[in-house]
């Protein structure tokens, strides 16, 4: 009897194991299947929120894009309205300009009378009959005490700029006496006047063009000592070395020279002061 039981028995383990496996591997199946299916709802709900984020960051593009397009035009009406100021400035600086030009010719023109009006007083005191100067009701201290200048007054009335303009026309065209006088009268009349050292320098070089070579180192050496910030103190230094080379003085030339490479070494007239210099270290021939 325990033969076939035992062989029973051992039939039902065999079909037991058999199955165990099989439901085994079903319910791992199943567990897989159900990952799966939450993986895919999880893959879902990803999609969405991706979907969401791309939509709120298209709104914001076009949020950002309309920002920088009114941001652009905000720029571009202050630009214009920078350049347009601009432009009102330059208008009203040239306008300003223009103005002090005038008011500064205006002014010439003022001195210009103010100093004339004594100078004409006293030369019809002087054509009065006998001299008298009461004739006219004047006094001989309402001239401020100015004495008569060795050349002609200017006429009334005439500006500083037109009196050094008709110098200087009668400079260029080698009428030394006459740009002399001129001058000369420039300086006498306008002794504060910043073109007044530039008058004295031409005084000397009309002496230096007309071979009056001792009369212009003195008109030189008065451009250096009485202007000596003047602008044309470079250019005096400079001639009066040429004036004194004229007078066969050829250290004093050099010494005149070496001054102008010395305290003015950025001026033209320091480049011409070094090839003079240059010419006179040559052996002569």
């Amino acid at each position: 009897m325990s033969g076939p039981r035992t062989g029973a028995l051992a039939v039902i383990l065999v079909l037991v194991g058999a199955i165990w496996p099989a439901s085994a591997a079903d319910r791992e199946q199943e567990q897989i299947m159900a990952d799966l299916r939450i993986l895919q709802e999880q893959t879902q709900q990803l999609q969405q929120m991706m979907a969401a984020l791309s939509q709120a960051l298209s709104s914001v593009n076009g949020r950002l894009d309309e920002q920088v397009a009114v941001t652009r035009k905000a720029f571009a009406d202050q630009k214009l309205q920078v350049d347009t100021l601009s432009g009102d400035v330059r208008i009203v600086r040239e306008k300003l300009d223009d103005t002090n030009v005038r008011i500064v010719s205006l002014s010439q023109e003022l001195d210009a009378l103010r100093q004339s009006i004594p100078r004409t007083l006293s030369s019809l005191q002087q054509a009065a009959p006998g001299g008298d100067q009461t004739a006219l009701g004047t006094d001989p201290s309402a001239s401020g005490g100015i004495d008569a200048a060795p050349t002609a007054p200017p006429a009334p009335g005439v500006s500083p700029q037109r009196l050094f303009d008709t110098a200087w026309a009668d400079y260029t065209a080698g009428q030394w006496a006459l740009a002399i006088a001129g001058f000369d009268t420039y300086i006498k009349s306008f002794p504060r006047s910043e073109l007044a050292d530039d008058a004295q320098t031409y005084i000397g070089a009309s002496h230096l063009l007309d071979g009056k070579y001792d009369e212009a180192v003195a008109a030189f050496t008065e451009v250096i000592t009485t202007y000596p910030d003047g602008d044309a103190v470079p250019e005096a230094y400079y001639k009066r070395g040429l004036a004194l080379e004229r007078l066969d003085q050829p250290d004093q030339a050099r010494e005149s020279y070496q001054t102008v490479i010395d305290q003015y070494p950025e001026s033209q007239s320091s480049r011409l002061a070094a090839q003079a210099l240059d010419r006179l270290s040559r052996p002569s021939r």
